[in-house]
């Protein structure tokens, strides 16, 4: 609405009575300097007594607008919300004429029936009026809607800062977006496909609904709309939901079954010790591209390397040297040297397949700064119960041959493989219950000591998509509590700890995640300590874990990183550092612009080496 600017002031103290006579909240903006309010008001539309609410507001402030000489129409038009209210301002007669004038020049009401003159009740047709009244059945827990997607869905009001067409900041959403120019491939187009999706009267099948699934498709599930988006849209979760309803007892898309199941597939090929024989194979270009078109890959792409040593092999060889050396020490009659505090550090797929040299150069980096590295357990705990069935101690159970591994289960949750996500977690914390349940902190130590995760998106996924997925389970919000990034752990647990001063200039970019859900304050300040200079760029990689490795991402994948990523690299001077700490954002790099990205921990590591330390 506006008024006359003189009658401003009068106006907002009489509309802010309104607001408290009717128990409302309103947030105004813009355009004061016009006489005119936008504003933004907590209406409840989903129950019969808040939308009786509703008009009831609207006739009296109506009402108050024309008492101040205003417009109901001051910027836009009156339309379906307005219309009912225009005898209030324009008097019974004139709206009777405007009727005429229609009826003469629109006999058959076709043009914009019931918009501005024999107008349906301004309390109708509202937009949440044919979503369902009870929370449909989904996976994750959407703890801050109150478990209902539907609440979830409904956070999307339309600002539309999702549509960005330029870098703004350290921001990230949203990157297909602006690779595309299309609405249906923005946070708020993918919102309302799925409010559609639940409302059933435009995209009528559901779940199975093809239109929301080709809007999703190009999500990168960077999770940058979780942080950016001023109401907190989480699209990545929303798409992980839909696949994870889409292909309910269905055949899924190659790529979810070769990517979305990588962690078996590597395990396997370490397991067997088979790493250089698929190196070798992936290399012969007939191969390779046969197995890229059976996997759903896209032919853009290489296929990445396996390391020939996982990092837990060779963590466990260092462990071992680790315990004959304290076994001397206690044969000469002296205390082994512990260290005060200890960390976990967690062996994520990609770390401990793909680069074991992050973990390698994190262990050297975590034991200068006097942190202890423990190996997570690879077997299950025998649990001894009291008698209320609670657990009343672990010990480690030899007769249980069988090895597992922690896991986040991250590729399974960006394919939306809910249930394998679930109990690949429900395996996890069955793992790691000893630390989980049993607590004790003091100045001396802290039990369990944290997990430390090197990988940007991992981290985000057991610090986030863990609890919502596992609400249930009280070990998840444990765990989630106790992940820590690497720079978070040194903060925390080596406050005193100086890094070696590198000074050198750097470039990059954040993790989307790491934006998103973790935050880089910490990892600010570890490289303002360790002199490296320079901030980092937002955006996204455009690899974003499968999505840019699946068939038809390419030239999406590719016009992300060609938005920020490559063109700093690109402007950074000689003996620039290229700090990239996802495996997603190294990988980019290296076959978009064949520069070689580090994390920041194998930056650290060669600090300490060129130091002597």
């Amino acid at each position: 609405c506006a008024v006359p600017p003189a009658r401003l002031g009068a106006y907002l103290r009489d509309f802010r009575a309104l607001l408290t006579a009717h128990g409302l909240r309103g947030t105004p903006y813009g355009h004061f300097g016009d006489g005119c309010v936008h504003v933004r008001i907590d209406f409840d539309l989903l129950s019969e007594a808040g939308v009786a609410r509703f008009r009831r507001f609207s006739e009296e402030l109506a009402d108050v607008v024309v008492a101040h000489g205003g417009s109901l129409s001051g910027e836009h038009g009156d339309g379906q919300a307005r219309a009912e209210l225009l005898p209030k301002m324009y008097g019974d007669e004139l709206v009777a004429l405007f009727g005429r004038a229609k009826g003469i020049w629109d006999p058959d009401d076709l043009l914009n029936p019931g918009v501005l003159v024999r107008p349906a009740p301004l309390d109708t047709n509202l937009r949440f009026a044919v979503l369902p009244r009870e929370p449909v059945p989904v996976a994750f827990g959407y703890p801050a809607d109150g478990g209902d997607f539907s609440a979830a869905v409904r956070r999307c009001v339309g600002v539309a800062k999702c549509r960005t067409t330029g870098p703004s900041g350290a921001s990230v959403m949203c990157p297909s977006f602006r690779a595309t120019g299309e609405e249906e491939h923005s946070t708020r187009g993918r919102a309302r496909l799925l409010h559609e999706m639940l409302a059933g009267e435009l995209v009528t099948d559901g779940w199975r609904s093809t239109e929301v699934r080709d809007a999703l498709d190009l999500c990168l599930s960077c999770k940058g709309c979780r942080s950016d988006c001023p109401v907190g849209v989480d699209m990545a979760t929303y798409k992980a939901e839909f696949l994870h309803q889409h292909y309910a007892g269905r055949r899924r898309p190659a790529a979810h079954y070769s990517m979305g199941w990588l962690p078996r597939w590597l395990r396997l090929a370490a397991r067997t010790r088979t790493a250089a024989v698929v190196n070798a194979l992936a290399s012969v270009r007939p191969l390779a591209a046969l197995a890229k078109r059976l996997g759903g890959i896209a032919p853009e792409r290489r296929i990445p390397r396996l390391a020939a040593e996982p990092f837990s092999r060779w963590e466990r060889r260092r462990q071992r040297g680790r315990l004959r050396a304290w076994r001397a020490q206690a044969r000469a009659g002296r205390l082994p040297d512990l260290p005060g505090r200890m960390a976990f550090l967690w062996p994520d797929t990609f770390t401990e397949h793909l680069s074991p040299q992050v973990g390698r150069a994190a262990v050297r980096v975590l034991e200068a700064a006097g942190v202890g590295v423990v190996q997570l357990p690879a077997r299950r705990w025998k649990t001894r119960r009291s008698d209320d069935g609670g657990p009343a101690g672990y010990g480690m159970s030899l007769l249980n041959p069988r090895r597992t591994r922690a896991c986040c289960g991250l590729t399974y949750l960006s394919t939306g493989q809910l249930d394998r996500a679930r109990a690949v977690l429900r395996e996890t914390l069955d793992l790691l219950e000893p630390f989980l349940l049993l607590e004790r902190e003091s100045d001396e130590f802290t039990y369990p000591p944290p997990f430390v995760v090197l990988e940007p998106s991992c981290a985000a996924a057991l610090r986030a998509d863990l609890p919502e997925l596992l609400a249930d389970d009280p070990r998840a919000a444990r765990l989630a509590a106790r992940v820590l990034t690497f720079a978070e752990a040194l903060a925390r647990l080596a406050p005193d700890w100086s890094p070696p001063r590198l000074e050198r200039p750097v470039t990059g970019q954040t993790h989307c995640h790491q934006h998103a859900v973790l935050g880089d304050a910490p990892d600010r300040r570890l490289r303002e300590a360790a002199a490296l200079t320079g901030d980092l760029v937002g955006g996204c990689c455009g690899l974003a874990g499968n999505f840019g490795f699946e068939k038809g991402h390419f030239e999406v994948s590719k016009a992300c990183a060609e938005e920020q990523l490559l063109p700093a690299v690109r402007a950074a001077e000689p003996g620039t550092v290229v700090l990239a700490d996802g495996f997603s954002c190294r990988t980019q790099l290296e076959q978009l612009a064949g520069v070689q990205g580090r994390h920041l921990a194998e930056v650290l590591a060669e600090g300490l080496e060129g130091e002597g330390k």
